[in-house]
């Protein structure tokens, strides 16, 4: 009995998805908002709380998390995450002052600890990458000027992931000082061996994961990954860590192929993951923290718009293109979510995951209409000011006239 009852009930979640995910297909929406409204409809003082699969949702979560560091790590090469690193590491240092910093000061304002301040800090610092590919290929930009910097700031962030994880992973365990040094020790060493190992013997690697048979190749990839995963999150490293670092191991037509077999099982368990946080979280304690969700996201947004300008500018790209990374860059989602759910395991601070989820809800919303509108909208405001043939405008053949009509002609 209790059998044909998770069956039903899991069963009528994935459908639930589905449903949601063509519904969100056909207005060029992202879905996690309606993943997350579908998890706090059902969870805890929702709707309909769901019992019987509760315990089967909450391990494909796990493995949602799993798929989405693997998938992050499959999208690029150890050779290019060292690129990066070294060609654009001040934008990287810019987008954490800017972004991590509004949220670990709202948590402090809040009352709610430096370990929960460090926990929101990645909520609001890191963007989705999920999102904002989607957006650029909605829109057209995948060609432009600009959207090589935006790339670049989503790889730091990712980069950085590697070495923040584990840190937030000792903190809401309990951790001590010496317990958190010696854990991101591990990771940090982890890491560059990874990176050692996938530049120098990349190539031996993928060939031994390599097969013909799709079936095979996607048995020993998931297989190797979770195992990994669990080694991880067995040394206090951060399960999500270890997958990421599997992905960027991999490469050539292995990371291809595995990219291709796996994106079904990535979507499927990501969509759980949503709406298993979404089940934490009681819909009637949003309300109180709903206020401070909106704040923090609407200043966010425009710090997040400013590191993309920034970025952007040093790139020496125009006034247009500037304006639109940084919109792009606005959309917060499935990493914000993994940083507080982690929190929510622990039972850091009750208010963090319904703050979260409001935060996400709002920004995922607004991301692809930043992206859309930040460009000309910021031109309209900044033409008058700028326009040399506006009277009391800019002389004509100044470096500023010459600047305007510049970005007015991109």
């Amino acid at each position: 009995m209790h059998s044909a009852v998770l069956l039903i009930e899991f069963g009528s979640i994935i459908l639930g998805l589905g449903l949601l995910g063509r519904f969100a297909g056909r207005y060029r929406l992202s879905p996690i908002p309606l993943y997350l409204l579908a998890g706090l409809a059902f969870g805890e003082g929702g709707l309909l709380p769901l019992g019987a699969s509760e315990e089967f949702v909450a391990t494909g979560a796990e493995i949602g998390v799993i798929l989405l560091l693997l998938m992050l790590g499959l999208e690029y090469t150890a050779s290019d995450l060292v690129t990066n690193l070294k060609s654009h590491y001040p934008a990287g240092l810019v987008d954490c002052a800017l972004n991590a910093v509004p949220g670990a000061v709202a948590a402090l304002l809040m009352g709610w600890g430096p370990v929960a301040a460090v926990v929101l800090a990645g909520v609001t610092w890191i963007s989705s990458s999920g999102v904002i590919a989607k957006v650029l290929g909605d829109l057209g930009r995948v060609g432009n000027r600009e959207t090589p910097v935006i790339l670049s700031v989503l790889v730091l962030e990712d980069l950085a992931m590697a070495v923040y994880l584990p840190i937030v992973t000792a903190l809401v365990a309990g951790a001590g000082l010496m317990t958190g040094s010696i854990t991101l020790a591990i990771a940090l060493a982890a890491a560059g061996l990874v990176l050692f190992v996938a530049v120098r013997y990349g190539r031996l690697i993928s060939r031994f994961v390599s097969s013909d048979d799709p079936e095979k190749l996607l048995l020993v990839v998931l297989g190797l990954t979770i195992l990994v995963a669990g080694v991880a999150q067995q040394l206090q490293v951060s399960a999500a860590v270890g997958a990421f670092l599997v992905g960027i191991a991999l490469s050539g037509e292995v990371a291809e192929g595995a990219h291709t077999l796996l994106s079904p099982l990535r979507d499927l368990f990501a969509a759980v993951f949503f709406v298993f946080f979404g089940l934490h979280t009681d819909p009637a304690s949003i309300p109180p923290v709903l206020l401070p969700a909106l704040a923090l996201a609407l200043l966010t947004a425009l710090t997040k718009i400013a590191t993309g300008y920034w970025a952007a500018r040093r790139a020496g790209i125009s006034v247009k293109g500037r304006w639109r990374a940084g919109g792009a860059l606005v959309a917060r989602g499935e990493f914000s979510i993994v940083i507080a759910g982690l929190a929510v395991s622990a039972g850091i601070e009750p208010s963090l995951g319904p703050l979260a989820t409001a935060y996400v809800l709002i920004l995922v919303v607004l991301g692809p209409l930043t992206a859309r509108f930040t460009e000309p909208l910021a031109m309209r405001v900044f033409r008058r000011r700028d326009n040399p043939d506006r009277p009391g405008g800019p002389a004509e053949g100044t470096p500023r006239a010459k600047e305007a009509e510049a970005s007015v002609g991109d």
